[in-house]
């Protein structure tokens, strides 16, 4: 076979093989994953215009020269560069462009898919007529661009509803959630699903077929009816729009562009709705809400590459060791054992603590299992990283050990003991305190250098933020080691100071007593909560309290006081809260109700009375 390379200096080259097929391969210089720019355009325009006037050239495999990516999006700093909508516009329909004009090729386009397709890369393989994708674990494709407070710019509104289905597709990119390579396939958005090795190889097969004329994708009666008939069509982008508003409470203006568009396309023809997602795009990047999410994506990725304590290589952690069955380290045992693939050994002084912690992880896969996110061998591989002990047996060669235990200084103190005692040297001891001064649990220790704190948050598997607490004495060793750990389990870890309420509870705690003081003021706690809520908090303050814990939470408020004095003092209400046994959702007795059909939901209107 003799190949027929044409020489680029840019990021795509062209290699025409004599099967009639070409290899249009994507390798941008300098980085290390694939994205789109603007200035492509002329360079992909050009080989668009050769591959045209070949008439050798039956079919074209789009793939990347990356090894562990397709096209993880388009380079979205290009944005700060727009001073109007216009120039934003102007972007998405040049995009627009190019990718139309791969859609009406002669030739058949093949997009070969190894690692994440996200974005515009996904826009990039919907232009494409076929869709292979490798079965790897890091194979993922989605158009994340809501979560930048954005939409997909480049077709992807219009395209993914005419291959999956309207519903399905709107689900994708309000959610901005991405898809394994099964669900992929199940969906519909890829044709095949096969082994890295043969990826080239099939997507040759299929770039000398003819292009697929697609069937249409609503699966179902119901499905159809909504799809495909005017009334249903309505009452489909109606309850969309519904929907959404009750999740965003219309802080955020992306969403609902995304459905105005898609009804666009549905309605009046996919050029017209090309031409609303230009639109939309262009007014979407200058707003400050996507301006904000933007500066969070891009202070977020630099977080990535921090590992505390510059030029200290962090030491990998092969073992750890889990002090406590609680939700607190049941999460952290799951959050170990699946996502940094560690093994976990829990420790409990009760059984029924490391069942409990175990049966934390077990739920989780369990759910993942049923919705086939995961195989049954997958839930099993994971389970086996996970041991209880009611002593400090399998100790001996951890790494590190998280202490999930009460806030109680005496026991912490204990338990750095302990540790000291039954395990190596070197082993890192993390406490998960969310108030007692790393200092205070170090008092004792005969290595204080291996004691750091590490504070997650509740619910663990679901949080991302971890705080880092390094005390005076903290090794740099240990912190790099530390943070490199917390971002294996998924964690977006900040080193804090070693002071009252760290970081997050410090601005916390004022937050709260302010809630706190205005329920003794008269504001019912629904409407305290409502309002926060709309305002584009997650979840309320009282609400947030019942969640974390009203005992855990008024724990921290004595350290707050004796740092920065009385205006931290919260309102002796509290003490009759606690007094009634309220410690919120882990005994189901707080300022929300969690008995009858919607445990957690309604406010416990006892809870007035009590406070007087």
């Amino acid at each position: 076979m003799t190949n027929d390379v044409q020489p680029t200096s840019g990021a795509f080259t062209l290699t025409k093989q004599d099967n009639g097929i070409a290899i249009l391969t994507m390798d941008v210089p300098g980085e290390s994953m694939n994205t789109l720019k603007a200035e492509f355009g002329d360079e992909i325009s050009s080989m668009l215009d050769d591959i045209d006037g070949d008439s050798s050239i039956k079919g074209v495999v789009l793939t990347s020269g990356k090894s562990n990516s397709f096209v993880a999006g388009a380079d979205i700093s290009m944005l700060a560069a727009c001073e109007s909508a216009e120039d934003a516009t102007a972007i998405a329909a040049g995009g627009q462009a190019i990718f139309d004009r791969i859609e009406n090729m002669k030739a058949t386009f093949v997009a070969a898919i190894h690692g994440p397709a996200l974005g515009g890369g996904l826009e990039l393989a919907l232009a494409c007529h076929y869709r292979i994708c490798t079965d790897a674990a890091s194979t993922q494709v989605g158009l994340p661009e809501v979560q930048l407070g954005l939409l997909p710019g480049s077709g992807g509104t219009q395209r993914l509803p005419r291959l999956i289905g309207i519903q399905q597709a709107m689900k994708m990119m309000l959610t901005g959630s991405s898809v394994r390579a099964k669900q992929a396939k199940k969906y519909g958005i890829v044709d095949d699903v096969v082994p890295y090795s043969v990826l080239l190889e099939v997507a040759e097969q299929f770039a000398l077929k003819r292009k697929p004329e697609r069937e249409a994708p609503q699966k179902g009666l119901m499905n159809k009816m909504l799809e495909n008939t005017g009334p249903g069509k309505s009452m489909m982008f109606k309850k969309a729009r519904e929907a959404t508003f009750a999740k965003t409470k219309g802080n955020y203006p992306a969403p609902g562009y995304i459905i105005d568009v898609i009804e666009t396309g549905v309605n009046d023809g996919i050029q017209a709705g090309l031409k609303a997602e230009a639109e939309a795009f262009g007014k979407l990047v200058m707003t400050p809400e996507s301006f904000q999410l933007r500066q969070i994506f891009f202070a977020t990725t630099e977080m990535k590459k921090e590992n505390g304590v510059e030029g200290v290589k962090p030491e990998k952690m092969n073992k750890v060791g889990v002090l406590g069955g609680g939700l607190m380290g049941g999460g952290i045992a799951y959050v170990t054992s699946t996502k940094a693939g560690v093994p976990v050994r829990i420790k409990d002084v009760r059984a029924e603590g490391i069942a409990n912690a175990m049966k934390y992880s077990y739920d989780i896969l369990n759910k993942k299992v049923k919705k086939r996110f995961i195989r049954n061998s997958e839930m099993q591989k994971q389970m086996a990283l996970l041991t209880g002990t009611l002593d400090y047996s399998g100790y001996q060669d951890a790494d590190i050990v998280v202490e999930a235990v009460f806030e109680d200084l005496d026991l912490k103190q204990k338990m750095v003991a302990d540790i000291e005692a039954h395990c190596q040297e070197s082993t890192i001891f993390a406490s998960n305190t969310s108030s007692i001064p790393i200092t205070q649990i170090v008092a004792e220790a005969a290595r204080p250098e291996n004691v750091i704190g590490l504070h997650y948050f509740s619910p663990v598997d679901k949080m991302p933020l971890a705080e880092v607490i390094a005390h005076e004495k903290t090794s740099d060793q240990v912190i790099s080691s530390t943070v490199e750990f917390a971002k294996k389990q998924g964690k977006t870890p900040v080193v804090v100071k070693d002071g009252a309420g760290f970081y997050v509870n410090r601005i916390l705690a004022p937050y709260m007593n302010e809630a706190a003081s205005l329920i003794l003021a008269g504001e019912p706690i629904e409407h305290i909560d409502k309002s926060l809520v709309k305002f584009g908090f997650p979840v309320g303050p009282v609400k947030l309290l019942d969640e974390v814990g009203i005992d855990v939470g008024t724990k921290i408020i004595p350290f707050l006081v004796e740092a920065f004095g009385d205006r931290f003092t919260a309102p002796s209400a509290f003490d009759k809260v606690l007094a009634d046994g309220r410690k919120g959702k882990k005994n189901k007795k707080g300022f929300y109700s969690y008995e009858g059909k919607k445990p957690g939901k309604e406010v416990d209107e006892s809870i007035y009375s009590l406070l007087g």
